[in-house]
């Protein structure tokens, strides 16, 4: 196929998920109302893990042809993406800093549990290689980590022993209008769908993503954490906007830090899907740094989110400077190494 129709491929994609994210944002925000089980645990698990399923099909049939790099770079690339996205979001909401209006117990858990599953990978990275039936150990930890975040996401919503201080410019979960005659059987139908078109068409990004690596010489690496990564979490930031812009803005960041909690899973799947060795043995350093990269954004992020500023440079919070440098830091690094 000539090169061209690979671009034309990886950008028509990137247009549909764009596309059908907008509608996840509005789906799920009436399903987080109808169900009462809150825009924050909802935005975590439901839309963080829908609009996360193009990459996750990317991460897994990508390692399973062994592009180890480009497997795990596309998960890391994606969550500090999406880390970053939530600066853009903070732009678009000018009355105050987005966390400060957005505070919620639940989305300090779900950043905390998110530091814990990216250093796991570090230190099976950092250990000997070691296998069972080709799958690290640290793989069934990796899952139970997630399991155990989403089980205390629920504690903390249900029975929570932290309360954020109310201000004149907090918004409730109740606090914008989600009128829909829709049923929630018909909301959940469309949000499914949509979930699973997004679904193949990260199959096609990620076929797409590594054939356009060999042909323009580019490493897997850059390719994975700068291309395949941020396409494929294109969702995460037209639903975060759209959230922001409904007034859902509990789900627009829990929608953020359930995604990434999710796309950290892409590692676990990738080591499965690896049939030579463990994963974490096999990538470069530079996929490593994006790990590293990626805990002190969220660790930023977490103290944005405690801190709770009303207004930094330019209207935002002085965190959302922070994650937009961070990122562009790390983007120019990488591609000046090639």
């Amino acid at each position: 196929m000539p090169t061209t129709y690979l671009l034309a491929s990886f950008a028509g994609c990137a247009l549909l998920i764009a596309f059908l994210g907008t509608k996840m944002s509005a789906y799920a925000d009436i399903i987080a109302d109808r169900t009462r089980f809150g825009e924050a645990l909802i935005g975590s698990i439901l839309l963080g893990a829908g609009t996360s399923i193009a990459g996750i099909v990317t991460s897994t049939s990508t390692a399973a042809v062994g592009a180890a790099d480009l497997a795990i770079s596309n998960a890391l690339g994606g969550i500090a993406a999406q880390t970053m996205f939530l600066a853009i979001a903070d732009v678009a909401y000018r009355k105050v800093n987005l966390e400060h209006a957005a505070a919620s117990a639940v989305n300090l858990g779900q950043a905390t549990v998110l530091m814990i599953l990216i250093a796991l990978p570090i230190m099976a990275w950092s250990a000997p290689s070691f296998t069972v039936w080709a799958i690290n150990p640290l793989t069934p930890v990796l899952v139970g980590a997630y399991l155990v975040g989403l089980y205390n996401a629920h504690k903390i919503h249900m029975e929570p022993m932290w309360f954020a201080r109310d201000t004149d410019a907090t918004l409730s979960e109740e606090d914008h209008d989600t009128s829909d005659q829709r049923t929630l059987w018909r909301i959940g139908t469309l949000f499914a769908v949509s979930t699973l078109i997004v679904g193949l068409s990260g199959w096609i990004v990620g076929a797409t993503g590594v054939e356009l690596s060999e042909r323009l010489g580019i490493s897997q690496g850059v390719v994975g954490a700068l291309g395949t990564a941020i396409v494929t979490s294109l969702p995460e930031l037209v639903t975060t906007i759209a959230a922001v812009k409904r007034g859902a803005l509990q789900l627009a960041v829990g929608g953020i830090i359930g995604g990434n909690m999710f796309d950290a899973l892409f590692i676990a799947s990738s080591d499965i899907a690896y049939r030579d060795g463990s994963i974490y043995h096999a990538i470069s350093q530079r996929t490593v740094f994006w790990m590293a990269l990626v805990l002190v954004m969220t660790a930023v992020l977490l103290i944005g989110l405690l801190r709770r500023e009303r207004q930094g440079p330019a209207g935002i919070g002085w965190e959302s400077v922070l994650l937009i440098g961070l990122w562009a830091g790390g983007a120019i690094l990488q591609i000046s190494l090639g």
